[in-house]
């Protein structure tokens, strides 16, 4: 008898785990802690910003206990499949590459890209305000080859797997001498003691770096947007868990509708950057 109660509780867990259903109430959401404004760590080492307040607020609409898990971003969707967590919102942006993966949630807010120098250089990057990747007009490749030819010999620096990274061995602005760090941090700090020459990110990753630096540093050239650079920032879920896909893409849509994460964007962006 107890053999076969063993054999059916394992049916039932197969069950459960290839139909994305957890055992437990509480969700786990991974986040990287150094990306701000996106998620950060305050003076204590608690873990904030928008993506941790707003992962609270969606929960609230979905009637989850979550909590919100430390990761360093390289490791980020390796530990989503190793079951460290539940779900990854990490300011990680919604590409083709990822989806080969792992599952995105409609995106919940925007992530416009910009390269960035020290406020004393005359690095110019073109006269573009805005440059997207998903449809490249005239106007546009002449932006691409003028940076293209300003980076010649520039170091420029990004952090490791991200869609930064990937535009710069695209080759859609030639040969560029890369150089990779673990986090926005580490790069923005090189960047402002003059060790490389720009930097490419996240447009707000940079203002709000610059503002707590005294304004050392200036965003050059036009953001970016469309095609490596994706198609907005959304939850990161692993491929078989459809069930939480659709309670989180829903709370998204009563999070949107109620006002709720353009108040949070506009409070940790000073902009309205949803989606």
């Amino acid at each position: 008898m107890k053999k076969i109660t063993k054999i059916f509780l394992s049916f039932v867990t197969l069950f459960f785990l290839l139909s994305g259903i957890s055992f437990s109430d509480n969700i786990k959401i991974g986040t990287e802690g150094a990306y701000p404004p996106w998620n950060a760590k305050d003076a204590s080492g608690k873990l904030i910003g928008f993506e941790v307040d707003l992962a609270m607020e969606l929960c609230k609409i979905t009637g989850d206990t979550c909590s919100i898990v430390e990761q360093d971003w390289d490791g980020m969707i390796p530990a989503l499949q190793a079951g460290k967590f539940d779900a990854i919102m990490a300011g990680m942006s919604i590409t083709d590459e990822r989806k080969q993966k792992i599952n995105f949630s409609q995106g919940y807010a925007d992530e416009v890209a910009s390269f960035a120098s020290l406020k004393k250089s005359n690095i110019k990057l073109g006269g573009l305000k805005s440059l997207s990747l998903a449809d490249i007009d005239g106007k546009e490749q002449k932006t691409l080859d003028t940076i293209k030819k300003t980076l010649e010999g520039k170091i420029v620096g990004v952090q490791s797997g991200t869609i930064f990274q990937n535009f710069l061995k695209s080759g859609l602005v030639g040969k560029v001498n890369v150089w990779t760090y673990k986090t926005q941090d580490e790069v923005n700090l090189d960047l402002s003691s003059g060790r490389i020459d720009l930097s490419l990110a996240a447009a707000v990753a940079t203002t709000d770096y610059n503002s707590k630096a005294g304004n050392v540093l200036k965003l050059v050239g036009p953001t970016f947007s469309g095609g490596v650079f994706g198609n907005g920032v959304g939850i990161g879920l692993r491929k078989n868990d459809t069930k939480l896909l659709n309670s989180f893409n829903s709370a998204i849509d009563t999070a949107r509708k109620k006002g709720i994460i353009k108040k949070l964007a506009i409070k940790h962006f000073g902009f309205d950057a949803s989606m």
